[in-house]
């Protein structure tokens, strides 16, 4: 089975991204062939500082890397390092209806925010349908939000298959169990677009700030709190803490008698243990940049040979080459 997925490096990656995605990317580079790709490309749609974009790539890998993504069992490379994909994605484009990309509703999603309607936002799942294609993934794991756009990528491959032959493995989405489950600060799922995110690498003072001024109900000190499975704080310490930890944590909010400020700290406190040492990693990582750029360049050999393969079948199947 080959599993692949891309994550945009349109800013420092946060809880949601780790416990909502990358967690399970990890647990997923056993399988026997993984492809993970930074998604620059995307990226572009949203970022226009070349500076800025350039040392987000860095930074996501380092940020892989130190979450435990092995360079022995997986290729990790930046999207932008395989232009076959970019060639496959105007073969798909040629044949992909308006009305397909019109009804995708992350896009009406991001206009209705008033994120800039551009072309590439517009035809983002075409792109995305190339990533997939060009290494014959059989498995691509995903959000909630995103399993439409596997759907558009099956279609396309249907329909190119259809009228050109047998070309493209028809890929599964695989949702992530915990994508949409993920609270922000303000209880909402956490995300940039909506401000509310506790990054990964954050020093712990300042993110120890954003916890300690996470809003919480105004119910008294000693009244029970039976409903604690739906409180941000618990749902943000569960993430981070122990099971014995969580099942003291769950007593204390059945039996009452406690301040928010109590939990804030142990949340923060879970935190700080948690990451020691993916963030000891990623320091010795961003010391040896030249180290990350050879990873990449190694994950990206890997899947260039792959994806000039499929180009290549494509481009025969239709005739261009």
């Amino acid at each position: 089975m080959r599993v692949l997925s891309g994550i945009q490096p349109t800013g420092r990656f946060h809880w949601g991204n780790y416990f909502g995605a990358i967690q399970q990317y990890i647990e997923l580079q056993d399988e026997d062939e993984s492809y993970y790709f930074i998604a620059n490309l995307h990226a572009l749609t949203t970022i226009r500082d070349r500076e800025l974009l350039r040392q987000l790539t860095l930074d996501a890998a380092i940020d892989l890397l130190a979450l435990g993504l092995d360079p022995n069992r997986a290729n990790l490379f930046a999207q932008s390092d395989i232009p076959e994909v970019s060639e496959l994605c105007w073969l798909l484009l040629s044949g992909t209806s308006m009305g397909l990309l019109e009804r995708c509703v992350s896009f009406k999603d991001k206009k209705a925010r008033g994120i800039q309607a551009n072309v590439g936002l517009f035809t983002y799942p075409v792109l995305m349908s190339a990533d997939i294609l060009a290494y014959d993934a059989d498995v691509v794991p995903v959000g909630e939000d995103q399993l439409q756009h596997i759907e558009v990528c099956r279609d396309l491959a249907m329909s190119f298959n259809h009228q050109f032959g047998d070309v493209f493995t028809l890929p599964k989405g695989k949702v992530l169990a915990d994508s949409a489950k993920v609270p922000g600060t303000d209880g909402e799922k956490m995300s940039k677009s909506y401000n509310n995110t506790l990054e990964l690498f954050e020093a712990p003072k300042p993110q120890r700030k954003k916890i300690m001024r996470i809003t919480t109900d105004s119910r008294p000190m000693e009244e029970p709190k039976p409903d604690y499975e739906d409180d941000t704080l618990f749902q943000l310490y569960r993430l981070v803490a122990t099971e014995s930890e969580c099942a003291e944590m769950a007593e204390l909010y059945q039996r009452g008698g406690f301040g928010y400020g109590e939990v804030k700290k142990a949340v923060a406190d879970a935190a700080d243990r948690y990451f020691a040492e993916p963030r000891a990693r990623r320091e010795e990582l961003a010391a040896h940049p030249e180290r990350v750029r050879e990873i990449l360049a190694d994950g990206a050999n890997v899947a260039r040979k792959k994806a000039g393969d499929v180009l290549l079948r494509a481009q025969q199947a239709c005739g261009v080459k």
